[in-house]
């Protein structure tokens, strides 16, 4: 597997393209220790599990229902707001990035996306930065097609859609479950850290730029 030539890079998104911070969109609107519970790491508020429904495909104002019937009126309210200030959370790219897509565009590999990601938020990300739009070939977005990462079939759909063959695809993804599902499946994974890691990793299996 190792030998087979890689013609194909995919990318998760937010963690390794985009830095994604809940806080950034929140904090200075509400009160400063609602914050601190929504964002703390054992996600005492439930944004984040509530967010994962989200990502596999259901419709905001059906699982907003079932957050207010869980943890109240202020909190959905919260959550709600969350959502429609996507944008917010994205405040920038992760550094090195964007070059990396240019360069491996230039190197005549296919640059593609697979995300776990609510339909209704998605496009506040390309609307944000478009330029990441125009450098992937396409992208894979769980919750249009309602699979979900690490489960085989989101990757098999990906191969699938855009003509990829397991054996000489990368992926990266921030999360060690999602890297797991990848090599389920047959391709090359890692786990992200950073630009100048990623190429370290793809020069590894004979990527060089």
């Amino acid at each position: 597997m190792a030998e087979a030539t890689i013609t194909d890079v995919i990318f998760d998104f937010c963690g390794v393209l985009f830095d994604w911070q809940c806080r950034d969109a929140i904090e200075g609107v509400f009160p400063q220790d609602v914050v601190d519970r929504i964002c703390s790491d054992d996600d005492e508020c439930g944004f984040y599990r509530y967010e994962d429904r989200l990502d596999a495909g259901e419709d905001l104002d059906d699982v907003l229902a079932d957050y207010r019937r869980e943890f109240g009126d202020e909190l959905a309210g919260i959550f709600r707001y969350y959502q429609e200030h996507y944008e917010d959370a994205l405040p920038r790219l992760i550094p090195g990035m964007r070059q990396l897509l240019e360069d491996l565009h230039a190197a005549g590999l296919g640059v593609w996306g697979l995300t776990n990601w609510g339909w209704q938020t998605f496009p506040k990300a390309f609307a944000k930065f478009p330029e990441i739009e125009e450098l992937l070939d396409g992208t894979i977005v769980s919750g249009i097609e309602k699979l979900h990462k690490p489960n085989a079939d989101i990757y098999e759909l990906a191969m699938s859609r855009f003509g990829l063959t397991p054996e000489r695809s990368v992926f990266f993804d921030d999360t060690a479950k999602n890297i797991d599902g990848a090599h389920a499946v047959g391709m090359h994974a890692f786990r992200f850290t950073d630009a100048e890691q990623a190429r370290k990793d793809l020069a590894s299996l004979g990527v060089t730029l």
